[in-house]
């Protein structure tokens, strides 16, 4: 397939062009489209598992270059709803012949069809209204088999391209897996409703749907149908009742109280999971990706955050620093420079004009070229945020996610140091410095019998061991001959003072040996040395 697109020579740098079928020799209709075009239509081609990988790959700008990312962000799910039929089948593999005395109907016409799943209204024998979301069948062998292909494709990359190292195409792979692992296990989703049921059960204004845990499985998920229209349905700010700035302030707030105080965040949180209900209620479904912050995560948001409102792009360069893997290779200097170059051009600019998600996207491709990490969850943030205000657009077209951010801050701010949390806080502090001073005395008596015991002996393991022996032993044999040549020249001068007996050219026959022995050993040594690498 990506042959047929013109990556052929790609197919033929790793080994794979024997296997080419059918060669295309650069037709103008290969050579109308870009490369990153050609990829996205390769993408599309091959199915729902190399779609899903182009869309993970939209939202990573730092492990593929710019125009690819922007060309994957044209993939959607394209799939063809599964016939009832089909979905009644895996129902009937589920639940068995107790499938109708679970359910008093079930809506053969789908509420909608995605490429893992297919969702259709319902009514349990107990009289509520339900949403069952069935998966389709064989889609885990698929994905399987075309996972293996691509992990097959990346090693194939990393051994015979070596430039594509720099974007990690097994790394690439290993977190698509993760995603789909957790994404096609419907348990995992439902505990994660579970999770923000709890988060938000104090809220009059948020309805997460019930889950019905008795009613699902790894492959069919039961929950609370929602009486509200999804934002990306026309109509839905047209409700009676209905404030769209009120909408976007308490749906706003739930976003940042996910990210903030619960550190779990709702990953995929575009209009279509949006619901409008009644009273400016709103209403989230699908929670199969879901992102999860630490408290130094989330603090570092909030300096992120804080400091593109300041213009302080080293300290946000510091931000991002922190929270990557240690490496010493990154000039903090130079790379606050970059991310000046890339965001100073839109502050004063009016914020209709400005995706602050896509900045972020953007910033974090800048921390890649210079040899930082960024962690996948602080990716899924940057994306969700490019899904918010788009939707914040949609109801209001000078939303400003920053700004109303900002103002959340104020008030997370009095929680986070408030009396109660900064006692919680040196609670555990004070838990964790017991914990370490009761262990201190057993892990220092352990060290010191270690080293005492007399088959203990120190270990260094030193990088690059063999060309520092090599170095050393070079270095020893030069020295030798140093001193050999040394002191042939003080014999031969000695002998050249004070012989009386035989002379060539004028010069004491002893004197004149011991002179050429040295001159002789003096050119090994220079050539050994011009030669060392």
């Amino acid at each position: 397939m990506f042959a047929k697109h013109g990556f052929h020579q790609v197919a033929e740098k790793v080994k794979l062009g024997k296997f080419i079928i059918e060669r295309l020799n650069s037709s103008s209709d290969i050579e109308a489209f870009s490369m990153p075009e050609r990829m996205r239509i390769s993408f599309e081609e091959l199915g729902p598992t190399f779609v899903k990988l182009g869309q993970l790959l939209a939202s990573r700008p730092d492990l593929v270059p710019e125009e690819y990312v922007t060309e994957f962000e044209k993939l959607h799910d394209r799939v063809q709803p599964l016939k009832f039929e089909t979905v009644e089948s895996v129902l009937r593999e589920e639940f068995g012949s107790s499938l109708y005395q679970r359910f008093a109907s079930i809506d053969p016409e789908p509420l909608g069809s995605a490429s893992i799943a297919q969702v259709h209204k319902a009514r349990l024998a107990t009289g509520e209204d339900v949403v069952i979301k069935v998966q389709r069948p064989g889609i885990i062998q698929t994905i399987n088999d075309d996972l293996n292909v691509l992990y097959l494709l990346a090693d194939l990359l990393v051994t015979y391209i070596p430039e594509t190292r720099l974007y990690n195409p097994v790394g690439i792979v290993d977190e698509y897996f993760r995603t789909l692992d957790l994404e096609t296990n419907f348990v995992v989703e439902a505990n994660n409703i579970r999770r923000f049921q709890e988060n938000f059960a104090g809220s009059e204004h948020i309805k997460i749907p019930k889950v019905y845990l008795d009613y699902t499985t790894e492959r069919v998920l039961v929950m609370e149908a929602l009486a509200g229209i999804p934002l990306s349905q026309e109509g839905a700010l047209q409700q009676a009742n209905i404030d769209p700035n009120e909408v976007i302030r308490r749906g706003l707030r739930a976003y940042l109280k996910m990210v903030f105080e619960d550190g779990l965040f709702h990953g995929d949180l575009h209009a279509g999971n949006f619901f409008i209900m009644p009273d400016n209620h709103i209403g989230l479904i699908d929670f199969g990706v879901v992102g999860r912050l630490n408290n130094r995560t989330q603090a570092a948001i909030a300096n992120m955050l804080l400091a593109l409102s300041k213009e302080d792009y080293e300290r946000l360069a510091y931000e991002y620093v922190d929270l990557a893997p240690f490496t010493d290779r990154v000039n903090i200097d130079l790379f606050a420079k970059d991310l000046r170059e890339l965001i100073a051009p839109y502050f004063g600019l009016t914020l209709k004009n400005v995706n602050l998600g896509k900045i972020l996207m953007k910033s974090s491709g800048i921390a890649a070229t210079h040899h930082l990490h960024v962690p996948t969850d602080l990716m899924l943030f940057f994306k969700s945020i490019v899904s918010i205000e788009g939707m914040g657009r949609k109801i209001h077209k000078d939303f400003d996610f920053l700004q109303y951010s900002l103002e959340f801050a104020g008030e997370l701010a009095k929680t986070r140091f408030g009396p109660e949390r900064v006692m919680n806080d040196m609670t555990q502090m004070a838990r964790e410095s017991k914990a370490f001073l009761n262990s201190l005395p057993r892990q220092l008596n352990f060290f010191l019998r270690k080293i005492n015991s007399p088959e203990h002996s120190f270990s260094l393991k030193v990088g690059e061991i063999k060309e520092l022996k090599r170095s050393v032993e070079s270095s020893s044999n030069l020295l030798f001959l140093g001193v050999i040549i040394g002191s042939l020249i003080l014999s031969s001068s000695y002998i050249f003072v004070h012989d009386t007996g035989r002379h060539i050219a004028g010069i004491p026959m002893m004197s004149f040996v011991g002179y050429i022995i040295a001159g002789l050993l003096g050119m090994i040594s220079f050539l050994n040395y011009i030669r060392k690498p």
